[in-house]
């Protein structure tokens, strides 16, 4: 099991207090392995399994506690028999309705520490959540980094070397139960094609009551399609009527919010550097997996440029960063990226080939002249860095423990 030092440390210092611990992400991403770590981590600090109290709503047997009311007679009676505090660990919550009326009593009538994780990111949002409104941290767990990837894929493949890791990185991306496929082609795009077919129809068509799931899934090959290409909803509408099917783009869009809900994927906002605003229209979105793209979709090693970029981005969020595509002038920053006083940005590339390329890239730069960090990233495996822009071979990149 990998142990994800990068999110038990930051999970790490609210272990104990009265708020409200709630893991969220794509399905099969980690969160229930992040729940059993925590365990492990409350065992080691000296406290007794028979204080914790774990349940699962996605497992059959607990269907009868899949209301408030159930649950918290449950609870209830189970805590009665606990010495000291008791530990509540409940894994997609979301399946038990009005649960937050729920939590909050438990909160409030035990001594309680409490772990909960969910499928969507609306999941502490509407009337109910302001039963928990400041009681809560929320952590958001994303598939397997690239250095988290390598870890397992050399435990099983000793001998696999950074670069043959990175091709099948490329192509099957993070879901952690691969490794227990052993990283095998056929089983590895039935399994993803399988997770994928779940996020849809649990996570958005059941959830947001979707009628029209043949549209649903156009939408959702249109924006697999084109990964870190800028669009609107307006465009998407105007390509499905140039193929006979009329669609408002009102509709597109709140199927694209019922996705990134899902953790499907994420928007990206741009933002105009010089202006320091935020652009209203033609934002990019990134594959919460590229390895779910390339099984459903395909053609990750056809788009690699794209899938280069997605992977970055998606470590960008994994740690802490919060990012925008960054405009100057006539120039776009693929990313610029912010977390507290620290800020970065970094453009990607498949290969600097040219020296079209080379200047292309590093004068995405130009007009940008405060000292924080600037990124080229690529596969090139030759060090370009040039007037203070740091290149880095894009392995090197993700393995970094830090940027500044």
């Amino acid at each position: 099991m990998i142990k994800r030092e990068a999110y038990m440390s930051r999970i790490r210092p609210f272990i104990g207090s009265e708020l409200i611990k709630v893991l969220t992400g794509i399905r099969r991403s980690g969160k229930s392995v992040m729940l059993e770590l925590i365990q492990e981590e409350l065992i080691a600090q000296g406290i007794s399994g028979s204080q914790f109290i774990r349940l699962n709503f996605e497992d059959m047997g607990n269907a009868r506690l899949c209301t408030a009311e159930a649950l918290h007679k449950e609870v209830t009676q189970r805590i009665s028999h606990i010495e000291g505090k008791a530990y509540l660990f409940f894994d997609e919550i979301q399946e038990v309705s009005e649960w937050e009326r729920c939590v909050n009593s438990l909160r409030v009538e035990f001594d309680c520490d409490v772990y909960i994780t969910g499928s969507n990111a609306k999941l502490l949002s509407g009337e109910l959540a302001t039963y928990l409104a400041g009681r809560y941290v929320e952590f958001i767990i994303y598939p397997f980094s690239f250095g988290e990837f390598l870890e397992l894929f050399t435990s099983v493949f000793p001998k696999a070397q950074k670069q043959e890791a990175f091709t099948r990185y490329l192509t099957l991306g993070g879901m952690p139960y691969l490794g227990n496929l052993r990283y095998e082609d056929m089983p590895a795009q039935i399994y993803l094609r399988d997770l994928f077919n779940s996020v849809v129809l649990k996570d958005v068509v059941k959830r947001n009551r979707v009628r029209d799931v043949d549209l649903l899934e156009r939408i959702i090959a249109y924006v697999f399609g084109g990964v870190g290409t800028t669009f609107s909803a307006a465009s998407i509408s105007k390509y499905f009527k140039s193929e006979n099917r009329v669609t408002a783009p009102e509709t597109i869009m709140n199927y694209i919010n019922y996705c990134t809900d899902a953790f499907l994927f994420y928007q990206v906002r741009r933002q105009d550097i010089q202006g320091k605003r935020l652009l209203a229209v033609n934002e990019k979105y990134y594959a919460a997996d590229h390895g779910i793209r390339e099984a459903v979709y395909g053609g990750n090693m056809k788009d690699v440029n794209l899938i280069l970029e997605n992977i970055v981005y998606i470590e960008l969020l994994r740690r802490g960063y919060k990012v925008t595509v960054g405009k100057a002038g006539a120039k776009e920053i693929d990313f610029v990226c912010e977390k507290t006083n620290e800020k970065l940005y970094v453009q990607v590339s498949y290969l600097l080939a040219s020296e079209e390329t080379i200047r292309r890239e590093f004068g995405a730069y130009e007009a940008i002249r405060d000292n924080f960090p600037k990124y080229v990233v690529s596969l090139d495996e030759l060090d370009m860095s040039r007037e203070g822009i740091k290149h880095k071979n894009i392995r090197d990149f993700l393995l970094a423990p830090d940027w500044n």
